[in-house]
């Protein structure tokens, strides 16, 4: 069998994307690349549109995550482009609530921030952990894992040992919840709320979100990048 005069090797495709000649073969077997005839001793036929293939995958990942593109490259390997389209949209809609979300958390991250740690809550008092988990909408267990992160320290109650919460405790659970809404790593979170703790200053909390707002900025170009290269891509499929 002749090969043809563009084949390529899969070292050649790994070289292009940058990943391991594994990968590609990985790749070609999940359907993320066309379907790939062979020689007669078994090795694939590679060739520039598998190139293109790759490399548009590879720019989906960066902008909608691995999972909804290998999903996309399968769509327009079986010819349902309205598919692939879909995929595509509803990524661009989450991306678009994540930022809306992010803008509303700004400016309630900035009203909790004013409050000051020993103004009375609404709720009057300290809470326990089943008062504020409920307060605030979320498990019991995800108060006791922020805890274990160093994000609260609410006092013990003597004999029980049961934790309460005060004011400035509910304050800044509040703005750790607020901050995971909008996806932000549990592992960053623990130096703003220690200098908010130290200088009762806010510019952490907008220096975390202003991080935040250029993730999904580089998040969004991303995307477009990704997008235009897959329609050219499609149109050659």
């Amino acid at each position: 069998m002749d090969a043809p005069t563009d084949r390529l090797r899969p070292i050649d495709l790994a070289r292009a994307a940058g990943i391991s000649t594994q990968q590609v073969r990985n790749h070609a077997d999940e359907g993320v690349l066309p379907p790939t005839a062979r020689t007669d001793s078994g090795y694939r036929i590679l060739t520039d549109l598998h190139r293109r293939a790759l490399l548009t995958f590879r720019a989906l990942s960066a902008g909608f995550g691995g999972a909804t593109a290998r999903d996309v490259m399968a769509a327009v390997h079986q010819r349902d482009l309205p598919a692939a389209l879909a995929l595509i949209d509803a990524a661009h809609h989450a991306l678009h609530e994540q930022r809306t979300a992010l803008h509303a958390t700004g400016r309630a991250l900035a009203a909790v921030a004013e409050h000051t740690p020993d103004a009375p809550a609404a709720h009057g008092g300290e809470l326990r952990i089943g008062e504020l988990a409920a307060h605030l909408g979320i498990r019991t267990s995800t108060l006791r894992v922020w805890e274990d992160a160093g994000l609260l320290d609410p006092r013990r109650e003597h004999p029980t040992g049961y934790r309460l919460y005060s004011p400035a405790d509910v304050r800044e659970a509040r703005m750790v919840h607020l901050l995971r809404q909008v996806r932000y790593p549990l592992s960053d979170i623990p130096p703003v709320i220690q200098e908010l703790r130290r200088s009762g200053d806010s510019r952490a909390l907008h220096t975390a979100l202003a991080q935040r707002a250029d993730e999904l900025t580089q998040r969004s170009r991303a995307m477009l990048t990704a997008a235009a290269l897959l329609d050219d891509y499609a149109r050659t499929v």
